[in-house]
């Protein structure tokens, strides 16, 4: 028997590993395919070499240059930036109430809030858009702002609340014995213990913010407030495709969110673990 359990052991574990191999080549080979044919010259973009040679940067220069993708970039970073940060601060509050603190009508909010999660953005695009022009909002970094920390903030309330669960209150119950404020008790025991869903809330928010299309094409169709997505679906024209433009761009969009994962990957993946157990 025991023979048994070890072979079938031994199988689950290989086939776990054979998973996450096929898994990893399914990302990394595409991934290798854009940066290579980024650093190709526009008249080799379509052979069928892996290898970009010769190197050739003039697809980055005429991305930023012949299509303002710098004006493009900038926009994204104040748009993600302030909305993940919003997110993070009203979510911090709401997350803590509904996961700490006595009160009605936790379980409606909790699935209020879970439908608001998975709503699709189409069904409320065009009355937002109604919304943001009778606001005088349109082509403004307020009227990406404001969607994106409404959309994104159920989500993020339901990861740091289920973190905060995982929080012993013995520790809250400690500081109020020494003196401290409700507040300070939030800001000096509760948060540090919560990082790792702070982390993951923000960078999940900041992605989400960063790959949104949509409402970035609605509400923001001026040259001087697009974001990233929608700069790079307007790359080109009627009858021209600078492919090796969109792939250096694309290359420049995914920097960001590789950098910051892979910086904060522990918190992240202790952020998720942790709040996949608490209920």
């Amino acid at each position: 028997m025991r023979n048994r359990k070890r072979v079938g052991w031994h199988r689950y574990v290989n086939g776990v590993n054979i998973a996450v191999v096929v898994t990893a080549l399914f990302i990394l080979i595409p991934l290798y395919w854009l940066i290579a044919s980024s650093f190709k010259a526009p008249n080799s973009i379509g052979t069928a070499s892996l290898n970009p040679n010769p190197l050739s940067g003039g697809n980055y220069s005429d991305a930023f240059v012949g299509y303002d993708f710098g004006i493009y970039f900038r926009n994204s970073v104040i748009v993600c930036i302030t909305a993940t940060a919003l997110v993070l601060i009203l979510g911090t509050l709401a997350g803590y109430a509904l996961g700490r603190l006595p009160m009605r009508g936790k379980f409606p909010t909790l699935v209020i809030l879970l439908m608001i999660s998975v709503f699709p953005e189409v069904a409320v695009i065009a009355p937002l858009y109604l919304l943001m022009r009778n606001l005088h909002l349109l082509d403004s970094y307020p009227a990406l702002i404001i969607p994106y920390t409404a959309f994104f903030l159920p989500f993020a309330i339901w990861i740091l609340r289920n973190y905060f669960l995982g929080i012993p209150k013995e520790m809250e119950e400690t500081g109020r014995i020494d003196g401290a404020s409700p507040l300070r008790t939030v800001w000096t025991i509760v948060l540090p213990q919560a990082l790792p869903g702070l982390f993951t809330a923000g960078i999940f928010t900041f992605t989400a913010c960063w790959t949104e299309f949509l409402m970035a094409l609605t509400f923001n169709p001026s040259n001087n407030y697009r974001t990233i997505p929608v700069g790079i679906a307007e790359f080109g024209g009627n009858f021209n495709v600078p492919y090796g433009t969109i792939f250096a761009a694309s290359v420049v969009a995914v920097v960001p969110i590789g950098v910051l994962v892979f910086i904060f990957r522990k918190f992240v993946i202790s952020g998720l673990t942790s709040g996949a157990v608490k209920g």
